[in-house]
């Protein structure tokens, strides 16, 4: 499959940036997909949540009366879960979420969900640039120029870029990533991908079977 490569200006530079089949023509795997996302949002998940249960109170443990003759139900404890300010019955507690994920599932994952963008056509390639300073004003005028602008966009860098990453931040549903942490949720929640020309070389590298 070939693609034209632009420039920052949205015109096509005469050259042509060849995308792996292996990688853009797949037959997409839903189940992969769904079990990496899964497991990207897992693990954002910071697992923390915390409640007290009655031996993590601090209050009194005496018998707060009598076992018989009060014609209501036992109670030894003013922790008792039963009552108000009580501790709570099986709470929460921190908790890792994260859970493993086979490498070739993964890549099976990025892959297919690469192949379901390259159906649709929404993907592109641009010439690697880079941004002196941050200008979110710069950023949007390249995204109107290459035709995304609205849109949730994926820009998937060949080299970590500060100020192209600043210059984006500002921007709603804009996600600039350098291609080594490319993610399926990500590939998935644009409704474009922008590939730098020369990301696509490590990608080969990074999903190759």
């Amino acid at each position: 499959m070939e693609l034209p490569v632009l420039n920052t200006s949205g015109e096509d530079t005469g050259k042509k940036a060849q995308l792996n089949d292996q990688i853009f023509g797949i037959e997409p795997n839903d189940h992969a997909i769904y079990l990496d996302v899964k497991s990207y949002m897992a693990a954002q998940r910071r697992g923390t949540h915390k409640s007290k249960e009655r031996g993590e109170l601090t209050g009194s443990t005496r018998k707060i009366k009598r076992q018989k003759g009060t014609g209501t139900a036992r109670a030894g404890s003013i922790k008792n879960p039963l009552f108000r300010g009580g501790g709570r019955t099986f709470g929460p507690r921190p908790r890792d979420y994260d859970f493993k994920l086979n490498r070739k599932v993964k890549k099976l994952a990025r892959r297919s969900a690469l192949s379901y963008k390259a159906q649709d056509e929404a993907v592109k390639v641009v010439e690697s640039f880079k941004m002196e300073q941050p200008r979110t004003k710069n950023f949007a005028e390249i995204c109107k120029n290459l035709g995304i602008n609205g849109q949730k966009l994926l820009m998937v860098m060949d080299q970590p870029n500060k100020n192209l990453y600043l210059s984006s931040r500002n921007i709603p549903g804009v996600q600039v990533l350098p291609v080594q942490e490319l993610n399926t949720y990500e590939i998935m929640n644009a409704k474009a991908v922008v590939f730098f020309e020369g990301s696509l070389e490590t990608l080969e590298k990074h999903l190759s079977a």
